[in-house]
């Protein structure tokens, strides 16, 4: 099996509008064989069409610029490259996994605002519900938190998709046994 650690970074607001639609603006993701050797990486950006200008307190928050998403593709392409990057159109035996839940909802709701299938996504583990239950935390931690928690430098920058796919991997490595699949 090929596990896909991931992470998205979607628009966002300080003070979000009343009816916000968030879109994906950055697809990160780790590729990691049976035993957990790193196989391949992906990290492409993403340009909204719902509200294509990133607000500043997105654009602090990730360290994402206008100019980066103004060059992207936008979600269409970039999944077609993705879903074949995880090689489901060619059947191979794939597992998402991201720290929580709201990740694999974005990639439905991107799939359904462009009218695509998501049933690709269906293959996934919400890796923060499993990692809180088996060290039976009570209050919810971030994976920044988690990664030094578990002795890690967190590397790279956070809330950015490919950084924060790749500190998620150091976890779900070194607990590569435990996850529920």
């Amino acid at each position: 099996m090929t596990f896909i650690i991931f992470d998205l970074e979607a628009t966002c607001w300080e003070d979000p509008p009343p009816s916000v639609v968030q879109e994906i603006i950055e697809i990160g993701a780790i590729k990691l064989d049976d035993y957990g050797d790193e196989e391949d990486r992906f990290s492409r950006f993403v340009r909204p069409v719902v509200h294509p200008q990133l607000s500043f307190f997105c654009q602090k928050l990730t360290s994402i610029n206008q100019v980066d998403i103004n060059r992207a593709d936008t979600f269409p392409r970039v999944i077609d490259h993705f879903i074949e990057w995880i090689g489901a159109e060619d059947g191979e035996d794939y597992l998402l996994c991201s720290w929580g839940g709201f990740d694999k909802r974005m990639f439905v709701q991107d799939c359904q605002l462009h009218r695509l299938e998501y049933d690709w996504t269906e293959s996934h583990i919400n890796l923060k519900d499993q990692y809180h239950q088996f060290k039976r935390l009570r209050k919810a931690r971030s994976l920044r938190h988690v990664v030094e928690l578990e002795g890690f430098d967190f590397t790279g920058t956070y809330h950015r998709g490919i950084s924060d796919a790749e500190n998620l991997a150091k976890v779900f490595v070194k607990y590569l046994d435990m996850w529920q699949f």
